[in-house]
Order: structure tokens, then sequence, then C-alpha cells
């Protein structure tokens, strides 16, 4: 890991407190966050950098929000933009940053959205709405866009739809900011995909699945200007005694992507998985209790050596010294309150 000073960005659903967004100064050597600055912003549910590392995008109730980020981490507002549609649960940038894909949870919507040089958020290209029915009445009885993240070739968008249990693949026109459907990534039944990774060099995919706690690993090349997804692994989330009821949450590579961690609400733990990059296998290394309820999202510090757990039901984020040689998490001081976390990102500050 290079040497350097990082904050990290901790989104948040608001209730009554409109400050969204909180910014921490992060101390690698004890692995520890320490409050610098919150954001105003209404059910920042989720959060995500540009690939230049320049801007910060987040879901608001009014659609999304860009941020320019200062050389000190602190945000300053560019614009705001509506996303024609009920509340967006997740956003990523094509890895040009010339666009902006939202996933709509609650109306199975994908929103395409044009972005400005300047980093603010401009016209809707493309709307897309899933169709269909589910396997579950209670839940799934309709489609639910959970998360869409383009191929690292910027040639394919994933879109993860909780509620079909499957992604559904889109070739992307980066001319004119438009979507075709032409593949799906079938799960299990009843499994309900979450969130996707992919490997920076592009050449392997990881999808974990809310119901059935489990992550599918494919290889993934393009064959005759087609996408073809080959599966190699489903690898469970949970350990073989876990608790009942439980669902899978979170999915982060470390920053030197050789592992992948995972979190699991109800059994309340977290799973570290090495990744090997040449099959795009995973081993587990650990799976233990983050000491809090419902840990939505999870991350290795850039060290390797700490892991921050954010606990949406018990309003907390809990810190462990992480030995992954020795498969184990120890606690690392108190916890610190936070309403309703959600989302957490590390970004690394230019060292000018």
């Amino acid at each position: 890991m290079k040497k350097g000073k990082y904050i990290a960005y901790v989104s948040t659903y608001t209730r009554g407190d409109d400050h969204g967004i909180t910014i921490y100064d992060v101390d690698m050597k004890e692995g520890r966050m320490s409050l610098k600055r919150q954001v105003e912003i209404t059910n920042s549910s989720y959060i995500t950098i540009s690939h230049s590392s320049k801007f910060l995008y987040s879901i608001t109730d009014f659609g999304v929000e860009s941020y320019r980020i200062l050389p000190d981490g602190d945000l300053e507002t560019i614009n705001h933009a509506g996303i024609n549609g009920m509340r967006g649960s997740y956003l990523s940038t094509d890895y040009e940053d010339k666009y902006l894909f939202v996933a709509g949870y609650h109306d199975g919507k994908i929103t395409v959205l044009k972005l400005n040089k300047d980093g603010g958020v401009g016209k809707i290209t493309d709307e897309i709405y899933h169709k269909g029915l589910g396997s579950i009445a209670e839940r799934n009885f309709r489609p639910h866009v959970q998360c869409v993240k383009m191929t690292r070739d910027n040639k394919y968008l994933m879109a993860a739809d909780l509620g079909m249990d499957h992604t559904d693949v889109y070739r992307f026109d980066s001319k004119q900011g438009k979507l075709k459907h032409v593949d799906v990534i079938r799960s299990e039944i009843e499994s309900a995909p979450r969130h996707i990774k992919m490997t920076k060099d592009g050449k392997f995919v990881y999808i974990v699945h809310e119901l059935k706690n489990i992550i599918d690993v494919y290889a993934y090349k393009e064959e005759n200007d087609n996408p073809e997804f080959t599966k190699i692994q489903t690898i469970s989330t949970l350990n073989d005694y876990h608790a009942g009821g439980s669902a899978a949450s979170a999915l982060n590579f470390s920053e030197d992507e050789k592992y992948l961690l995972s979190t699991n609400a109800g059994d309340n733990s977290v799973i570290i998985y090495k990744i090997n990059h040449k099959n795009g296998e995973l081993t587990k290394i650990l799976c233990l209790p983050v000491s809090g309820d419902y840990p939505k999202d999870a991350a290795l510090f850039p060290d390797n050596k700490h892991l921050v757990s954010l606990n949406h039901e018990s309003n907390t984020m809990t810190f462990f010294n992480v030995d992954l040689e020795k498969g184990l998490i120890i606690m690392n001081g108190r916890e610190i309150p936070i309403e309703k976390p959600n989302c957490v990102i590390f970004h690394k500050l230019s060292e000018e």
C-alpha cells in the first residue's frame, strides 16, 4: 500500500437531521476514524466516487447530487438532478466518467444521465423499466434493480435485479448514452442478487445474493461482439453454524484487490475471502461477528490491518484490528454512534 493520508465518506439515511454524508479523518496506524465534517443531504443511501477521483455522487430524495472533492477531502456541491422516478438505491459511473447510472429498487428502473466536464450531472439519456414477476409474493413479486455496474472494458452494463433473481446485461452506446439488452446472468431461484464487483483486469465478476447468502463467481470475456459470463464458483457468505434468517449485504474489494469482503445481517458477521487472480476463485479466510446489528456495509482499511463495520440497525460503526494470516479480527476501541449508516468509501488525498 502506498503511504498517504486518507479520509472516509459514510452515507446515511436521515431522520430529522439532514446531514446524510459524514466525512471522517482516517488514522491508519490506530485503525480509527474521527469526525471531520457533515454534509447536508437527505437520505444519502449510496455514494460513489468518479474514476478520476475528482467527484463524488450521491443518491438523494430529489434524485442525485454531485460534489467536487477538494484537496482536503471536503465536498463542494456542484449540482443536483432528477431521475424521473422513485428514489434510487445505487449509482455508479462508466469508466470514462461520462455517464452516471442509477439503480431503482423501488420502481425497478435504470436511469442513465450524462455527466458534464465539470463533474455536474446533466440530462437523462435513457430510462429502462424492468418487467416481470418474481418468485416470492411477499417481496419479489416485481423487479427491484439493486446495483448497476459497467464491465471494465466499458462496453456492457450489468444490472442486478434482486426481485427477478437475475442480472440483466446491456450493451452501452457511449455516444448516445443508450442501453440495449443483450444477455441475462441467471441466479438461483429466491437468491436475490444484490451487489456486483469486477476485478480491475476485467476477467472476473462477483455477485453477492442477499437471500441465499452466496457469492457467484463468473469469468467474463467478449466473443464475436457479445458478452460471455461463465460461472466458476458458488461460495457461502456464512459459517456452517450461522444464525437463521440471515441476509447478505456488503461486497467490497480490499484496496489492493487481494481480498473480497461481505457481511451478513441476522448473523451479524463479516466474511473475508482471498482472491485467486489466476482463476477468480475465492477462499474463505474468516467469518466473525461485528458487534452490531445489520452490518449494511463494511470495508478493510487500505492497509488491510483494520476493518470498519457499518451497523444499520444498532446505529453504530465498529472497528477491528485484522490479522489475515491467522484469520482473526479483534475489537479495536469503542463503537462510534451514527444514525442508519449505509455505505463507506475510503479516499486517498492527493499529495500536492
